[in-house]
């Protein structure tokens, strides 16, 4: 979904104002309030009374992605979001969520809090966006709860990074069930902090993480990458940063905790630069420095 064409969303919201809601035979989508009083069963994942957030219940099986903006529309605005996504059993569904700023220089701040629910036999592919101005501070935490036999591949990209960003993700993996994570973000000008955690929790349970990470004109990128290991499963990180000027800095810390002899969790990280080789082959080419640049570091984010 174009970040700007958030009218096509199922649920929209600008600054604190739903805009839209679709009404969709098999798919429930409310206001977090909304969804609290109506629905017992979700205080167990909002865990106090949302003031604001969507939640998306899928009941059927559709066969287009399931579309959400949030957006942040006037100066100063402060978003405090509490989001629920319940993916039913043996459904396979496709999500777009777009967070963003209508304008770069409103000095907003997002706050979210997510939990996602792929109940047994399901699988989700979720695509996550993020556009925000340089004066902006954004601070998401998601957490999905895969139960057995079902399969998660989450993209989170972000080539338009705020002021501050501090990126949370939790993933618990139950029984044969499998997780595909993606981080791509372009920390232009920007301090970034990612916490990552893949927890396998039971046996034939899988994780991949993948981090491909851009420190440029003063960024600053600390990301700490976890997998644990409780039971008999296999996980993997791939951690890969790219730094294009003295004063950017990126940190990998990949971390690997074992709590079981028969689970095998490796990784493999690295920082690099761009070569003076490539650098001058592309100038050679008709390409400005800055030009140049900009093309080595969209395919080291292309994925």
């Amino acid at each position: 979904m174009d970040t700007n064409n958030v009218k096509s969303a199922h649920f929209w919201q600008s600054d604190h104002k739903i805009k839209s809601i679709l009404k969709i035979k098999g798919i429930i989508i409310l206001p977090s309030p909304e969804a609290w009083e109506r629905f017992k069963w979700t205080r167990e994942y909002f865990e106090k009374k949302p003031k604001e957030g969507y939640f998306i219940w899928l009941q059927k099986q559709v066969d287009f992605p399931l579309m959400t903006c949030v957006q942040i529309a006037s100066p100063k605005i402060s978003q405090n979001l509490k989001n629920l996504l319940v993916i039913e059993k043996g459904l396979k569904a496709k999500a777009k969520a777009v967070c963003n700023v209508k304008k770069e220089d409103l000095c907003g701040t997002h706050k979210a809090k997510g939990k996602i629910l792929l109940k047994e036999n399901s699988a989700l592919d979720y695509e996550h966006f993020h556009k925000w101005g340089k004066k902006d501070f954004v601070n998401p935490e998601y957490e999905f709860v895969l139960e057995r036999n079902s399969q998660l591949r989450y993209s989170y990209k972000n080539l338009f990074p705020p002021k501050v960003l501090k990126l949370k993700t939790n993933i618990h993996v139950h029984k044969n069930s499998s997780a595909n994570i993606e981080f791509v973000i372009d920390g232009k000008s920007s301090k970034i902090e990612i916490k990552d955690t893949i927890v396998l929790r039971e046996k034939d349970s899988r994780g991949l993480i993948k981090l491909r990470l851009v420190g440029r004109k003063g960024g600053k990128i600390d990301a700490l990458s976890k997998i644990v290991a409780e039971k008999a499963g296999q996980g993997h990180l791939d951690c890969q940063g790219l730094i294009t000027d003295k004063d950017s800095q990126i940190k990998l810390v990949p971390e690997l905790l074992n709590k079981n002899k028969n689970a095998l969790i490796t990784h493999e990280a690295s920082i690099g630069r761009i070569s003076e080789e490539t650098l001058n082959y592309l100038r050679m080419r008709g390409l400005s420095e800055e030009e140049a640049i900009d093309l080595i570091i969209s395919g080291f984010l292309k994925t």
